[in-house]
């Protein structure tokens, strides 16, 4: 499949279909260091719609939608600015947001999706705004949306600055905007715009002359796959992770046994979670693969959402930036020196610990440090854990059914860099998104230990 593989159709700037009144928005402690980041790049791989709604329906629909989506996250429409103290500040202008149709159509479905092979390049064609810097966001739109017409499907991609949105009001926006074009009349959940939380600072941020750029090689030679974990696989690596915890919960001490009833409310964060226990043999995988020296120190980040952890908690669907990164770090010696259980249990034991006071340590000593947020994997060593399986992804039924496939552009992506996705069949299954240098990625590819809870996808109703 060429690279070029997409052709731009028309493009325009899509406003608001009512006038903003929400006030300027300052970026926040947790939005400040994503200037250096590139947009987020999300996007949907749908079957093509009913033959009586042809692409220029699709594309007019879309507009359409997208216009009241923006009415009600009127930030997205707006633009940066600076101010005199330098402090930076979203101005609800209603300045718009770009939209792109474009025409692939010699692409099938089966081409994007590429099943058991790298994802191809192709699918970054699906997206606008490549390689932006979030800062630029001071004069190019904060969002923006690009539909493809494929020979057999349609995918809509959608792009926004990473200093406004996380992961959590990304999918709030996606979905909004496909509820809308479905024809929704009324939308659940709005949006918080609200600035006053534990996040919002009076610290500026010192920009670099020239504004801020990415802090790894967008350039550097990588691979990029999906796998996929089906809800018996993870069960089966939950199972390995907690066995001495369940097995040292048959009693309570007193003699009294503990049924599967009362277990279910014994002590919770005693048990290690499916996902931890996942990203635990992804990281003893990557970290053999890479044949590390065993006195290495090997790092494991995760992204959390602080939202639930604060006391008292935010608002679940405050719009903006409310994560932090938790680091995990140990030898690489130990991490393969010691089973599955003990590296699932050094990730459990950061997350646990991850609470309301720790939340504010981490805001008052960026506040005694104001820095930007350094992507990358400058020791070969790390691995960062983007998105999450929760995020409401497949809920993007644009009206004639649910997506088929989730994928991502070229946006943040660096050897040991991990997005985790919802599997299509849902019910605890996962996908994972992996970046990792072609030598990497041809270790896990033969690792028996990790490969043996890969299945293939089901990309359609099975």
């Amino acid at each position: 499949m060429p690279c070029c593989s997409v052709t731009e159709i028309s493009k325009c700037i899509v406003y608001p279909e009512k006038r903003s009144t929400v006030a300027d928005l300052r970026l926040s402690v947790s939005d400040l260091p994503m200037l250096s980041c590139h947009y987020i790049q999300k996007g949907v791989l749908l079957t093509r719609p009913p033959p009586s709604f042809s692409f220029d329906d699709l594309v007019s629909s879309l507009r359409r939608s997208l216009s009241s989506a923006l009415s009600l996250f009127p930030p997205l429409a707006g633009r940066f600015y600076t101010s005199p103290a330098g402090h930076i500040y979203i101005t609800c202008n209603d300045a718009g947001a770009d939209f792109v149709a474009a025409s692939a159509k010699h692409v099938t479905v089966s081409d994007v999706i590429s099943p058991g092979k790298d994802v191809p390049l192709l699918v970054r064609e699906f997206f606008v705004f490549e390689r932006l810097v979030s800062y630029n966001g001071h004069h190019k739109p904060l969002a923006a949306v690009k539909v493809t017409e494929l020979e057999d499907g349609v995918f809509v991609g959608c792009t926004v600055n990473h200093s406004v949105t996380d992961g959590n009001s990304f999918w709030h926006f996606f979905n909004t905007f496909a509820d809308f074009t479905s024809g929704a009349c009324k939308i659940n959940h709005l949006p918080d715009f609200s600035r006053h939380t534990v996040f919002d600072s009076p610290v500026a941020l010192p920009v670099p002359p020239g504004g801020p750029r990415v802090t790894f090689d967008a350039d550097q030679p990588i691979r990029e796959r999906i796998f996929h974990f089906s809800r018996e696989a993870i069960s089966k690596l939950k199972q390995r992770t907690n066995s001495k915890v369940n097995d040292g919960i048959k009693s309570n001490g007193n003699g009294e046994v503990i049924t599967e009833a009362k277990k279910k409310n014994y002590d919770r964060t005693a048990e290690i979670s499916s996902f931890q226990s996942l990203s635990a043999q992804l990281w003893r995988s990557v970290t053999r693969a890479r044949n590390l020296d065993p006195s290495m120190t090997t790092t494991f980040r995760m992204a959390v959402n602080c939202r639930h952890r604060l006391e008292p908690k935010m608002d679940p669907y405050y719009f903006g930036n409310a994560i932090q990164s938790i680091p995990t770090m140990t030898t690489a010696g130990d991490l393969l020196g010691n089973d599955l259980r003990w590296s699932a249990d050094q990730l459990h034991r950061n997350v646990v610990a991850h609470d309301d006071a720790t939340v504010r340590r981490g805001i008052a000593d960026w506040e005694s440090n104001p820095r930007l947020f350094p992507l990358g994997n400058p020791d070969g060593a790390s691995i960062t854990m983007g998105s999450s399986p929760r995020f409401p992804m497949y809920n993007n039924d644009f009206g004639w059914g649910k997506p088929l496939a989730v994928r991502s552009g070229g946006a943040n992506k660096f050897d040991g860099k991990i997005s985790a996705f919802p599997g299509r069949e849902g019910n605890g299954s996962v996908d994972l998104e992996v970046v990792l240098a072609p030598e990497t990625m041809a270790g896990i590819e033969k690792d028996t230990e990790f490969m043996q809870y890969v299945s293939e996808v089901c990309y359609y109703d099975c």
